[in-house]
């Protein structure tokens, strides 16, 4: 079989595991397990064969004409290079992951068939967006993966969080996704095609003629998949979806796609710098402010959302500095220990019971229920906070080593502004990381008080796939070396300085959090467990609320006093209850757009009620009138009848007489 038939197969695959498990979820549920996790695993083997067989070397493309247009034409194409054949290896071996630990954590779900069908159509919808040479069928999978994150997120929907954060989900993202359709459509139009080659082509001979226009339109988009700043709000409520979920969509779907799409397209936006540098802002703001957010969060999976936003921060910052070897570096091994760090999260959360990590600092020995999940996500952690040998800190150091490189004058791939900005951003960030990660790990593993409750052993199928990504997440980072021409020929080696200042800020980050956690344990000695809740805010998040003696300082709508055990605290002092909140992005566009379009449709819910109804209703009211009124005439009396008819004809007779007189 040649390898464009079995490119064929990748998304094809998941997909008709999707329609198999709908069609027999339940008149065959025997069925459902096998076909959650049979079809995404072969196509993960072929997606490897894929690569081993595309081998770094020029790219596979094959093309098709899905239908004639007249103009633009519209093709079933496919476009497989390194990058592409890598990634789709990570989305298939997240995705049988996830389906296996789902089989575990979802096993007593009634609704489990349509939600595993979902994931397969998730996965399938991903893998479209890493195969397609044609931007078309691209955004087909791209909108597929919007539709499908908004079931999955809202999957318990009989809660309020659920719902919300399902719409939410997919508002922001359309919000994104219109400029970015009409980026589509001015990109085909310059290139004269939607092929991927031949729009990339059209950029190497200078064809393009609104390269910045193009760019910015499809920043939009990339922002709110990939949660950017400002569209980046979505995730953190995301969180309301199943766990196994939430590993998906951080680790290999959704929030990749946007990353991947910048990676795929890049000379577009290198074509103009003043994309590069709104990128390249984007990415710091975007760094630094989701990870100062994540170290004042108290849900453990919240923390672990703004950390992703962090990290594909980290990603956009290499593309803004032109290194796309670099970014999808990073997206590789970030997806390997992210997806760790949400399923161990999902087994932390069954044993304790509670998503808090202020009550969960209260459990003692913890850790001694969950070893699977201890072990593994101290791996994780340590690869998120980019400590050598561990993956990230090779893909981390690779990304600053690009910024550094541009900074310094080294090449110009990117404006040398984009490289301070992103250099001096992710330095940063590597400290916020690595505090927001020790802070995590102390919370929820170093507790000190009652004994951790006894929620049963958790399933095989759950623990046994946090040791199979523990194996990437350690080990990944030392392929750079045998991989260079998946990169692009791209030199990863981990550059001296920003090694040294990357980890040893890392270092730092972590030790003083230790030492701020040492001083907050004597004051969290004296809080009895049951004095310390998580109460959901406004927008249906978590920020941390304690009633300590009585007493709730009002802050916005929920009461909000910060755990006195909480490192965080300490650190932020008092950035701590607005970066708990997000920086009260959602209270601003609540006053700019959400208000406004909600007073819009007052006025013309009032319109239509008191203009246009009336109007209705008159039209109605006339002709009851008129009818009441020949009604009340027709009495039934026929003495009534002869004299009106009398009447009429004496009426008729003088009329006749005025009018011959008058003439």
């Amino acid at each position: 079989m040649t390898t464009t038939s079995l490119a064929v197969l990748v998304p094809l695959l998941p997909f008709l595991g999707a329609v198999a498990g709908l069609l027999l979820g339940r008149t065959a549920p025997g069925f459902v397990r096998p076909l959650a996790v049979l079809p995404p695993l072969a196509s993960l083997v072929i997606a490897v064969l894929v690569a081993v067989r595309q081998g770094g070397d020029q790219a596979i493309s094959a093309a098709a004409e899905l239908t004639p247009t007249g103009s633009v034409p519209i093709e079933l194409a496919l476009y497989i290079d390194g990058f592409a054949a890598l990634v789709a290896v990570l989305v298939g071996v997240v995705a049988t992951c996830v389906q296996i630990y789902s089989t575990g954590y979802l096993r007593d779900d009634p609704r489990y068939p349509s939600y595993a069908a979902l994931v397969s159509l998730f996965t399938s919808a991903m893998l479209l967006v890493v195969y397609s040479g044609d931007l078309i069928v691209l955004l087909v999978g791209w909108e597929v993966m919007g539709i499908c994150s908004y079931f999955l997120v809202g999957h318990y929907w009989e809660t309020p969080e659920a719902r919300a954060a399902s719409l939410k989900a997919f508002l922001v993202t359309k919000l994104g996704d219109v400029p970015f359709l009409i980026g589509l459509f001015a990109l085909a139009t310059d290139a004269g095609s939607f092929r991927v080659s031949t729009v990339l082509g059209t950029v190497a001979s200078g064809g393009l003629h609104h390269p910045t226009l193009i760019a910015l339109l499809l920043l939009a988009g990339v922002a709110g998949k990939s949660a950017q700043f400002p569209l980046h709000t979505w995730l953190p409520d995301a969180m309301a979806g199943p766990t196994p979920v939430s590993a998906l969509i951080h680790a290999a779907t959704m929030v990749a796609a946007g990353v991947y799409f910048v990676a795929r397209l890049l000379p577009v936006f290198q074509a103009s710098s003043a994309a590069m540098t709104v990128l390249a802002v984007m990415a710091a703001v975007t760094m630094a402010g989701s990870a100062l957010a994540a170290l004042a969060q108290d849900d453990i999976k919240r923390v672990l959302a703004y950390s992703t936003i962090g990290q594909l921060g980290y990603m956009t910052g290499a593309l803004a500095v032109g290194d796309r070897g670099a970014a999808v570096f990073h997206l590789l091994a970030h997806g390997a220990f992210k997806a760790l760090l949400f399923l161990a999260a999902g087994v932390i959360i069954h044993a304790s019971g509670t998503n808090s990590l202020a009550v969960m600092s209260r459990m003692k020995d913890l850790r001694t229920r969950v070893p699977d999940a201890y072990w593994t996500m101290t791996v994780a952690l340590l690869a998120l906070t980019a400590i050598p040998p561990f993956s990230g800190f090779f893909s981390k150091e690779a990304v600053l080593g690009a910024a550094e490189h541009v900074a310094t004058g080294h090449t110009e791939h990117a404006p040398g502004a984009a490289g301070w900005i992103v250099l001096v951003a992710g330095l940063i960030t590597a400290v916020l990381t690595a505090a927001y990660a020790t802070r995590l790990w102390l919370l929820a593993f170093r507790g000190q008080g009652a004994e951790a409750p006894d929620h049963g052993r958790q399933p095989v199928t759950m623990t046994a796939v946090l040791w199979v990504l523990a194996v990437p997440s350690l080990a990944f980072g030392l392929l750079y070396g045998p991989l260079p021409d998946w990169f692009d020929g791209r030199d990863l080696t981990p550059v001296l300085t920003t090694s040294v200042l990357g980890t040893g800020l890392a270092l730092v980050g972590g030790l003083v959090t230790y030492g701020a956690w040492r001083q907050t344990t004597v004051l969290a000695a004296r809080v009895p467990l049951g004095a310390v809740a998580a109460h959901p805010d406004a927008d249906g998040g978590q920020v941390e609320a304690e009633a300590i003696a009585g007493h709730e300082p009002a802050f916005g709508d929920v009461a909000y006093v910060p755990d006195p055990a909480d490192p965080g605290r300490l650190l932020l002092g008092p950035l701590h209850r607005h970066a708990a909140v997000g920086f009260h992005l959602d209270a601003v566009y609540t006053v700019l757009f959400v208000r406004p379009v909600q007073a819009a449709a007052s006025l013309v819910r009032f319109l239509d009620r008191e203009v246009v109804d009336t109007y209705v209703r008159a039209a109605g009211d006339l002709p009851r009138w008129l009818g009441a009124a020949v009604r009340r005439a027709q009495t039934g009396n026929v003495q009534t009848y002869v004299s009106a008819l009398l009447a009429g004809t004496v009426v008729l007779v003088v009329a006749a007489l005025l009018v011959a007189t008058g003439a």
